[in-house]
């Protein structure tokens, strides 16, 4: 058995998430970076005998389309899949449901899935922490479990929450734009899942291909790309009270 690591991951929460499950699957993981969009994910082929961990975080309820659209060019070929939905501590929605029916057209037979916390990609002191020990020991006991499930040649696919039709996607996109300690070192550009900052001037956006993912704002070396002051606090505003308490972790076998 091959395990590879399947995660989008623009700030890091849900690839902490996706690498603290693996590691209890698998000493080894050969990675695929779905935000790398110089990537050909359709020559990404796998074999009925690999394991796949695939990690997304969840957008308002929804599988981030880039996210949809990369997955579903992979050629899985009957490969066993571990869903994993990581959101900020406030809902998932449908997002497992939606990640199933992607990873099914891709060729994938799922064998669990997790929704899992992570710090909020936007207000961050939501989730903040998260995953922590408590999340990490549960994970660690939950891969032991799948395992036990794939030795025993279990191949009936769990039971996950949400709805059909999917609920409708947030509307226009929140973008983080340079302050004045940019420098126009590209990074933010290179680095884009979307490709959508221009690597000439980092100020200029397309906002049809911005997904508000904070990458940009989360890997700039000097802090200097940010939301606007008055979106941050609207947002924060907004998630305040469905964020202020601790969600725990959800396991599906």
């Amino acid at each position: 058995m091959k395990l590879y690591r399947i995660i989008f991951s623009p700030t890091g929460g849900t690839k902490k998430v996706a690498e603290l499950l693996a590691h209890a699957l698998a000493e080894d993981a050969a990675e695929i970076d779905l935000t790398d969009k110089n990537t050909d994910f359709s020559a990404i082929r796998l074999t009925p005998e690999d394991l796949a961990v695939i990690a997304i975080p969840s957008y308002g309820g929804r599988v981030p389309q880039l996210a949809v659209e990369r997955i579903s060019q992979l050629q899985a070929s009957g490969a066993r899949a571990v869903l994993v939905c990581v959101y900020g501590n406030r809902a998932y929605e449908d997002t497992l449901v939606e990640l199933a029916d992607t990873a099914h057209m891709a060729g994938f037979q799922i064998v669990a899935a997790v929704a899992a916390i992570a710090e909020h990609s936007v207000i961050r002191r939501f989730g903040a922490g998260r995953p922590d020990q408590n999340d990490e020991a549960m994970l660690r006991e939950f891969a032991g479990q799948i395992l036990q499930k794939l030795e025993s040649k279990n191949t009936k696919e769990p039971t996950l929450p949400g709805n059909r039709p999917y609920k409708k996607r947030g509307g226009g996109p929140r973008i983080p734009m340079p302050t004045a300690d940019c420098i126009r070192c590209g990074r933010c550009a290179a680095l884009c899942p979307a490709g959508a900052i221009d690597p000439e001037d980092p100020s200029l956006v397309t906002p049809e291909r911005c997904i508000s993912c904070m990458r940009c704002a989360a890997i700039c070396p000097r802090s200097a790309r940010k939301l606007n002051k008055e979106v941050e606090n609207a947002v924060a505003a907004m998630l305040e009270k469905a964020c202020s308490g601790r969600c725990e972790n959800e396991l599906f076998l």
